[in-house]
């Protein structure tokens, strides 16, 4: 068992400078949208969606509605997700799915499964973290810290912590 103190490798102010550039870069690519869903993975996945969205209401004119995707992480297989508040179409709907960290990808692909029946008009992917060890064919589309790991160390986002917030690795 490793003892060890996690090394911080963001602290809160670099975080939320994080937030800020991936919510320009949201703005800078959906600019001409009316409104754009932010569906967080639940836990710090879902935090990250409400700051970004928190922030994007400060700098875009569209609006921005929140989702939060419910699902049990520890399936092999698709896992059931439901989606809080129950949304009945998805159809030409920009969404960004919000996680985050990104490790083999497959969380975030369990994750679409309630946009891919319908036709949506962008599905994007926006992270914290991305430890570039892809297993599954998702890439994110908007990254706060590109960080490369070895496959036995961990990486902690914590943003529900106002004391502790920060990513730190383990």
């Amino acid at each position: 068992m490793n003892t060890a103190q996690p090394t911080l490798i963001l602290n809160a102010e670099q975080i939320q400078q994080k937030i800020r550039r991936i919510a320009f870069q949201i703005y800078e690519n959906n600019f001409e949208e009316a409104t754009l869903l932010l569906a967080g993975i639940a836990g710090e996945g879902y935090i990250l969606a409400q700051a970004l969205a928190r922030e994007l209401k400060t700098i875009a004119p569209f609006s921005v509605n929140l989702l939060q995707l419910n699902f049990d992480k520890t399936q092999v297989a698709q896992p059931t997700v439901t989606v809080d508040p129950p949304v009945t179409s998805y159809s030409d709907a920009v969404v960004i799915v919000v996680d985050d960290v990104l490790y083999t990808g497959r969380t975030l692909a369990f994750s679409l499964q309630p946009f891919l029946s319908q036709p949506v008009r962008k599905l994007q992917v926006a992270v914290m973290v991305d430890r570039n060890h892809p297993r599954y064919p998702v890439a994110a589309d908007y990254k706060g810290y590109e960080l490369s790991t070895t496959l036995t160390e961990h990486v902690d986002v914590v943003l529900s912590d106002e004391g502790r917030m920060g990513v730190y690795l383990r």
